[in-house]
């Protein structure tokens, strides 16, 4: 099909990629699955090539009418312009069939670029804005392999289909009029995916890359270091930057691992089970295993500057990951808002764009008097759940104390259950409460969009996570207790993990995924790309995130009671990195992956904890059995021990704050870049107005 394209401002073309000449053959191989010929050409110089490399796999509906792809095909190829995304698209096997493969030009992909504000290497080989009028001072501009990663490519086309938007009012030709009427601005994608005329839409693998990737990751035999730079070019910066922040947080885990040893098999009194033993009247012997007070005032010390050096050390590694990767320019704020934003249609001010508007202050009335109360009812949902279960508890121990019968022993075990119960179902239900809410709130950018409901979701986790020891440790105070349930809980916790995320996984693509393996081998053309839809999607890196602030919330707020925490953690994690690895690259269809250059609101979450843990750590060494006896046997007053708690917490969250304030988020270096580019960039606008 040939169609008439103009440029993204400038000139008349129609559609075709060009490639470059990194890993040549792996683009070989993929093109290899599609004939060259169905692709549309294009009249613009500087787009033509002899290959185009796949991209993205759009899956219709298996009962698509012709004219309706045809429909789709034609938008998707034609110019910003008139109404297009301006892309490439091939129609798989035939005109008839379920699938359009999509890729992209060298115009489409440098304006996209300048879009996002990613930054490249100019001429000099400084990492600067990217800027369309100035394209030809940039390194590799003419190689798009070279000058786009495989991630930014991809991330490129969903970019141009996800704002693809009706001109006007039309309907959609094979659909019926009930589900095929699109308003003016409608969102194209979004109106076919709800008339199930688009049943997915995914990136490509590239075999040969993932192959290499896979043998440098997690195949070899080295425990340390991870190929972060491979990662983000093949996946993504979420993804870069979640592997960057997993091996940084694993290495941090070796000094608290450490000290940890130290103080339990090393110092008398350090909870290794040798503890002190006391005799207590009526003959009655207890062994009191907890820390000694001193190892109990090194530990708390410890774990609190610990936790602020370990997320300010983290800033600067993920600012020089940033700049590294041409992530420190983002312009998420003025790009086309994302697909599910609504509002009255009108000019923006700031970009003089005709799109959808949402005044700000309805947004803010909507968290402040609906999404705020809500989040607080279902946290006191969560309250109101573990108070139950004690108060149960209690009652099947009170019964079973009376009846003493096999009947009320098993009732032991009912409350239990039932929390179990109660807790996973209230989870499910506030999920979807969390992500109708975000979406009722209509955020325009994506960022803020995921921020929002990220955070949502935070507090029900740790409230989830936390609420029992807490209750545990600050209302029964029983630090024996408490001692227990976390060394039970981190035990469990990762033996339930080892045996999901590595376990099971093998068994999965060993033994069941073996023939779809085959299969997909053995298909010819286009059905190798198809199959590539069997994996499940990408579930995503919330659970993930979760996990490890689970993690850093044990070892930050309760380290100073059971030492080996950090020694359990820092076990865990050397297989998590594998198992992680492994799963993303073999279990699950390829993800797209926004530019970011952080790990957003993971970080402001990390670092509310090691905030948290400085109120924890003092009151848990305040309520030590034998820091109490220390106390009492220096002749000092319980009065005076809670304001001298007082006072060194005060202390130690000024010694956070000092310490937080000295160390720079950002190197030096990376600062003088980042001004660099702004600069440039001002230098840029001038010449323009020019």
């Amino acid at each position: 099909m040939m169609t008439s394209l103009g440029d993204k401002g400038e000139g008349h073309r129609e559609t075709t990629a060009l490639l470059g000449n990194e890993d040549e053959g792996s683009v070989q191989t993929q093109t290899k699955v599609l004939n060259q010929g169905s692709w549309t050409q294009v009249s613009c110089p500087c787009c033509v090539s002899e290959q185009v490399e796949p991209l993205v796999l759009i899956q219709l509906s298996d009962n698509i009418q012709p004219v309706t792809k045809r429909w789709l095909i034609s938008l998707i190829e034609v110019s910003e312009r008139d109404g297009g995304a301006a892309l490439l698209a091939h129609p798989g096997e035939d005109e008839c069939g379920d699938v359009i493969v999509v890729s992209a030009p060298r115009c489409t992909l440098l304006r996209a670029t300048e879009d996002l504000g990613l930054c490249k290497k100019y001429h000099n080989g400084d990492m600067v804005a990217f800027s369309y009028n100035d394209r030809d001072n940039f390194r590799n501009v003419d190689d798009m392999q070279e000058f786009l990663t495989l991630a930014e490519r991809q991330y490129i086309v969903k970019y141009e289909l996800d704002f693809l938007r009706a001109q006007k009012g039309q309907k959609i030709p094979g659909v019926p009029e009930s589900q095929g009427v699109l308003k003016a601005r409608e969102n194209i994608c979004q109106k076919l995916e709800k008339a199930g005329v688009i049943k997915d839409i995914f990136p490509l693998h590239d075999k040969q890359r993932l192959t290499d990737l896979c043998r440098n990751w997690y195949s070899g035999k080295q425990i340390w270091g991870q190929p972060l730079d491979s990662i983000q070019a093949y996946f993504g910066g979420t993804v870069g930057f979640y592997f960057s922040f997993l091996d940084f947080y694993t290495w941090a885990l070796v000094p608290p691992a450490i000290l940890g040893l130290v103080l339990t098999f090393l110092l008398p009194g350090g909870g290794s089970g040798a503890g002190v033993v006391k005799e207590q009247a009526g003959g009655v012997v207890e062994v009191d295993d907890s820390p000694s007070v001193s190892g109990h005032m090194v530990q708390a010390v410890f774990s609190m500057l610990w936790s602020t050096l370990v997320m300010e050390f983290w800033k600067r590694r993920s600012s020089s990951l940033s700049h590294r990767w041409g992530l420190l320019h983002l312009a998420e704020r003025f790009a086309e808002p994302r697909p599910g934003f609504h509002g009255t249609l009108g000019i923006n001010p700031v970009t003089g764009r005709l799109e959808p508007l949402f005044p700000e202050w309805q947004r803010q009335l909507r968290v402040g008097l609906v999404s705020v109360p809500l989040v607080g009812f279902f946290l006191g949902m969560v309250v109101l759940g573990m108070t139950g279960f004690y108060h149960g508890e209690a009652l099947a121990q009170g019964f079973h104390q009376d009846s003493d019968s096999l009947f009320s022993g098993a009732l032991l075990y009912l409350p239990s259950v039932a929390h179990i119960i109660y807790t996973n179902m209230l989870g499910n239900v506030y999920r979807t409460v969390a992500m109708q809410l975000t979406e009722w709130e209509n955020h325009r950018e994506e960022s803020s969009f995921q921020n929002h409901h990220t955070t949502k979701v935070l507090l029900f986790t740790f409230f989830n996570y936390f609420a029992v020891l807490f209750h545990i440790a600050f209302y029964k105070q029983d630090l024996s207790l408490l001692r227990k349930r976390l060394a039970s809980l981190l035990i469990v916790t990762q033996l339930v993990n080892q045996c999901t995320e590595v376990v099971v996984p093998f068994i999965v693509d060993r033994f069941f995924s073996a023939p779809q393996k085959k299969q997909q081998e053995d298909d010819p053309n286009v059905d190798k790309l198809r199959a590539q839809r069997s994996l499940p999607p990408f579930p995503g890196l919330f659970a993930e995130y979760i996990e490890l602030l689970v993690q850093f919330g044990y070892l930050s707020l309760f380290s100073c009671v059971y030492p080996l925490t950090a020694v359990l953690l820092l076990l865990n994690n050397v297989t998590e990195i594998r198992a992680d690895a492994y799963k993303i690259c073999k279990l699950f269809r390829k993800p797209f992956s926004a530019p970011v250059s952080n790990i957003g609101v993971w970080q402001t979450a990390f670092e509310v904890l090691g905030f948290v843990s400085v109120m924890s750590n003092c009151w848990l060494l305040l309520l030590s059995p034998r820091v109490r006896e220390f106390c009492l046997e220096g002749g000092i007053s319980g009065r005076n021990i809670i304001l001298f708690a007082i006072l060194v917490e005060h202390v130690l969250i000024l010694v956070k704050m000092i310490l937080a304030f000295m160390i720079p988020d950002e190197p030096d270096w990376v600062r003088i870049k980042r001004e660099q580019i702004e600069f440039h960039s001002m230098q840029a606008l001038g010449q323009q107005k020019l």
